[in-house]
């Protein structure tokens, strides 16, 4: 076992030398240097901070990495951040040490806005068939060069071209000669042999194959990226349907918690809700007064919701809601911005059922019990769960209802009071301290009425 032991241990001392002979022959430029690899971001939604943040990140990235390129993969109906940002934009890609190639696609994508003048300064362009690229503007001049696309300028500063147009223009430096970049295999075939700085792009490479057909195989490792959750998350908020949907969500659900006497799992979704909608309305061209038309429909809800009946309050929360709507969003070159009609009716019908059917029939069941309306709760007592001051909550039998007190005086927490009448679902209490009347008279009841009248027989009591 000794020798056998001792075997086993020069023969993996053995290989380790073997090894690092190997390595240092490798080192020694005897093997073949490893291809670096090529880094892909994908660029989608509107260009906004977070997008322009991400993209200069990824050149860096792509540079420390060693990566032999930085391929965007773009689709993106506009651009929602100022010239100078986008002047940023601009010089960061021209001045990378590393080629940066810019890829519109798959099929169907869009590059609109004045983001899109990046693809004057890439160093190698190309689109999806079916794909279109315009609306970039006037040339934004940035530090250490131009934004020059030469004669279609005109045509892509206040219109988009297709594929087969911008092949005619000359928008793209696409280095290959089929009909579009319909994949991103074909993008890195469009970026293999580019030269820059002395160093030869290494991308794919020819194969003949038995049939004597030629293919070209990926030989580069492609290494795909996008936004951290977070990045995406409010990057994501920042598009119009999403934005919209959630201003709407997150009114209502405030509302809703507003009329449950509490704070519970509603108020903190909708708080949530509100806050990244307006986090998305901050990055959007937003119409303000279109915001505070729909801020002011939820309050007109709430005043025919107090009164559990939808009434003429509905309809004018119905009207600002449908022009608040409609309205919301401004348009930018390329795209109307408007919440497409899938939004718009979930929106607005969402609202609808809420307001008409959802919400009054909450709050009878929330403060009401299957007896409302009836005579006999006038005179019954309660226990004040949240002050009647002059408004509150008591719960009288098994059942919680909202309350108001027909006194001046307030009522505490944990008081008891007596129903002195009823208005739709609201019950008037007072306190059981200086009551102005036995309501329970009003019951039908005898018992007390013939303890306190004296006889029944109408003789009157010896002594009186």
């Amino acid at each position: 076992m000794r020798r056998l032991a001792i075997a086993l241990l020069t023969a993996a001392g053995g290989l380790s030398l073997f090894g690092a002979g190997a390595q240092a022959q490798d080192d020694a430029g005897g093997g073949e240097a490893a291809i670096p690899p090529v880094d892909v971001l994908q660029v989608s939604g509107f260009v906004d901070d977070i997008l322009v943040a991400e993209i200069g990140d990824a050149i860096e990235r792509a540079a420390a990495g060693n990566s032999q390129a930085l391929i965007l993969q773009v689709n993106s109906r506009g651009t929602v951040v100022d010239d100078n940002v986008v002047a940023g934009l601009l010089a960061d890609v021209a001045a990378a040490p590393i080629p940066i190639g810019v890829w519109v696609g798959p099929t169907g994508s869009r590059f609109y806005g004045t983001a899109a003048q990046i693809l004057a300064v890439a160093d190698v362009t190309g689109m999806a068939p079916g794909a279109r690229v315009g609306y970039v503007g006037v040339p934004i001049g940035f530090a250490g060069g131009d934004v020059d696309f030469g004669i279609a300028e005109e045509n892509l500063r206040n219109n988009s071209v297709g594929l087969t147009e911008a092949r005619a223009l000359d928008v793209f430096k696409q280095r290959i000669t089929d009909e579009g970049i319909p994949t991103v295999t074909s993008m890195l075939q469009a970026m293999n042999g580019y030269e820059e700085g002395g160093v030869t792009l290494r991308t794919t490479e020819q194969v003949v194959a038995d049939d004597g057909n030629t293919r070209f195989d990926t030989i580069a490792t492609v290494r795909f990226s996008k936004l951290s959750l977070t990045d995406q998350l409010f990057h994501t908020v920042a598009s119009p349907p999403v934005a919209y949907l959630l201003l709407l969500i997150g009114l209502a659900l405030l509302v809703f918690e507003f009329f449950t006497a509490g704070v519970g799992v509603a108020g903190v979704v909708g708080a949530i809700c509100t806050v990244l909608a307006f986090s998305g309305l901050a990055v959007l061209p937003t119409r303000t007064w279109a915001v505070a038309a729909i801020m002011f429909a939820m309050l007109a809800f709430s005043i025919d919701v107090q009164v559990g009946i939808p009434r003429f309050w509905t309809g004018v929360g119905l009207v600002l809601t449908v022009l608040g709507s409609w309205f919301l969003f401004t348009s930018i070159p390329g795209s109307s911005m408007r919440p497409s009609w899938i939004a718009l009716i979930t929106g607005v019908g969402g609202i609808a059922l809420t307001f008409i059917v959802g919400m009054p029939n909450m709050v009878r069941t929330r403060f009401a019990t299957p007896t409302i309306g009836r005579e006999w709760m006038i005179g019954e007592l309660g226990t004040v769960v949240d002050s009647v001051d002059p408004d509150g909550v008591v719960e009288v039998g098994s059942g919680r209802w909202r309350a108001r007190t027909n006194r001046a005086t307030p009522v505490l927490r944990g008081e008891q009071v007596r129903v002195a009448a009823i208005d739709g679902i609201t019950l008037e209490v007072e306190p059981l301290e200086g009551a102005a009347k036995d309501y329970r008279e009003r019951r039908g009841g005898h018992d007390d009425e013939s303890a306190d009248s004296g006889p029944a027989d109408g003789t009157v009591e010896s002594g009186s």
